[in-house]
């Protein structure tokens, strides 16, 4: 009856999704991928990165992107089937972490605390985005994997730990999460024995090896705060975050779908901001050391928040995100703890079960109503970018995703102020410079190209899209020798933006014809669109 009640609270908040289109990325990843639409797709692009051509945001996801196949063989392509199957996975998770806490908890604790799981609002965005379904799959995996592990089911455990790590990059920290609950064991039991870890360990390596083969090209995806920064600088900027985050997790009212300058400012140095996040890092490692004995939930809980927060932290490397709401799906379990904990102090000293009940009730009755505000907001791409702007209008991001709709519709004169307004908030995206150049050349106004791409490549040199839009500038001007030259340059950096120059050069007039190496061969080029979105 608990884990059914979970269950369904968890479902039943998130079944108005299946109302909603494909949002964002969804579209890149499901939509436009012919590796979504099918089963036997889906396994062929076993050794392809995540990010299907010719977006290059490399990663490695297989098993996100064969449920995503399945889903498209039984719904057609149906949005709502998708959003509908991450509703239950999000039911799943919760039902797991009741199981998972009943080891320290007793059972109204452990259910309060799966319940405040379920409806916590920073979920919105990790259950009602369907490529969210990462999260939510490496989540089940690992708690999965837990749980067998306690029970001496050592091959379902490895099974459990691999699907993890093949859905989603975090899925790593599973053997340790593992390891952590293992030194947390109950007085009296046995440790794990060796050779379970050493497969643990061989899954894991083998899995780093596979991600650098294959979606390694995820490391020059770098969020564009950090770029040309020091250690400094990228903790300047990764340190407030992780205080965002935290008063997210605490008091999760002034959410937003984007969290790039200047929802989060981009200071060159440090600030307060950056010294109360270093205390908030360094307090959660001593507090999941110093509840170890006393209270082992939260230990465990504290140490998972930490370990699944810590690939996109930016606290050791630089990410393509500076924040995302979706990254602390697994972080909730921490507040999730404390109000399972808090209900049992309520238990303990008011001896009522009314009240207990309807203590957990408010909580979880607050929360509720916070998530169902925030879930229209990721209806469709126009309610997403329309409520951005008018909760964030400090977003660079979203101004820059304005533009571009502009530039769509082709209203110019808005799609120049949008752009303008992003590059007054945030002047060092080579992608939003880039990009602004390409749209100027499109509309024929080159007065301003060269200045933004000059900018774009002194931020990032090989940035693909400055490469064309400066190429194309030396096309317009007629610099054949320049543009022969850059398109050489920008094909051994790339070698899949050949078919793109080639196209370009099998166009172009006079001297600046050259038959490129697949023109020579006889193979065909076909012109590819590009994807301004990596991440």
């Amino acid at each position: 009856m608990r884990l059914a009640l979970v269950f369904l609270v968890a479902v039943g908040l998130f079944l108005p999704t299946v109302r909603y289109s494909f949002v964002q990325d969804d579209r890149g990843i499901i939509a436009h991928s012919a590796a979504a639409h099918s089963v036997p797709a889906a396994i062929r692009a076993f050794d392809q990165a995540y990010w299907p051509p010719p977006a290059r945001g490399g990663l490695y996801r297989p098993v996100t992107i064969l449920t995503y196949a399945v889903d498209w063989e039984l719904s057609a392509g149906a949005s709502s089937w998708f959003h509908f199957v991450n509703a239950v996975l999000h039911g799943i998770v919760c039902v797991l972490v009741v199981l998972v806490l009943e080891r320290w908890l007793p059972s109204v604790g452990a259910v309060a605390a799966g319940l405040v799981f379920a409806v916590h609002p920073v979920h919105v965005e990790g259950v009602a985005s369907v490529v969210s379904r990462a999260e939510l799959l490496v989540a089940a995996g690992l708690l999965a994997a837990v749980l067998a592990a306690r029970r001496g089911w050592w091959v379902a455990a490895v099974v459990a730990a691999t699907l993890a790590m093949f859905s989603k990059e975090h899925g790593v920290i599973t053997g340790v999460v593992i390891m952590i609950d293992d030194w947390l064991r109950p007085a009296g039991t046995r440790r794990y024995p060796i050779l379970f870890y050493a497969s643990l360990a061989a899954v894991t390596l083998g899995y780093f090896g596979v991600w650098y083969a294959v979606g390694r090209g995820a490391t020059a995806d770098v969020a564009s705060p950090f770029l040309g920064v020091g250690a400094s600088g990228r903790l300047a900027v990764a340190l407030p975050a992780i205080l965002r985050a935290a008063r997210l997790l605490v008091w999760p009212l002034d959410l937003s779908a984007d969290y790039t300058p200047q929802v989060i400012p981009a200071p060159a140095a440090f600030g307060v901001a950056a010294l109360v996040g270093a205390v908030v890092v360094l307090g959660v490692l001593l507090f999941a050391l110093r509840t170890r004995r006393g209270a082992p939930a939260l230990c465990f809980a504290a140490a998972v928040a930490a370990l699944a927060y810590l690939p996109t932290s930016n606290l050791l490397f630089a990410s393509g995100v500076v924040l995302a709401e979706r990254n602390l799906y697994l972080p909730v379990l921490l507040v999730a703890v404390l109000a399972g904990m808090g209900a049992l102090v309520i238990a303990t000293r008011t001896l009522s079960y009314r009240r207990t009940v309807a203590a957990i009730a408010a909580v979880v009755l607050a929360l509720s109503v916070r998530s169902a505000l925030r879930l229209p907001v990721w209806r469709d791409n126009r309610a997403l970018l329309t409520t951005t702007l008018a909760e964030h209008p400090e977003s660079y991001r979203a101004h820059f995703s304005a533009a571009a709709v502009y530039a769509g519709m082709g209203e110019a004169a808005a799609a120049r102020r949008e752009y303008t307004v992003a590059d007054s908030l945030f002047s060092r995206d080579p992608q939003l410079l880039a990009a602004w150049a390409y749209y100027l050349l499109g509309v024929g106004d080159t007065v301003r190209v060269a200045d933004l791409v000059a900018r774009a490549r002194a931020l990032d040199l090989r940035k693909p899209i400055a490469l064309r839009a400066s190429f194309l500038l030396d096309l317009r001007r007629r610099d054949c020798t320049r543009a022969r030259a850059l398109a050489d340059s920008a094909q051994v950096w790339d070698p899949a933006e050949a078919a793109w120059y080639a196209a370009y050069l099998r166009g172009a007039s006079g001297d600046c014809v050259r038959p490129s190496a697949s023109q020579k061969t006889g193979v065909s080029v076909r012109l590819r669109g590009f994807n301004s979105d990596t991440r």
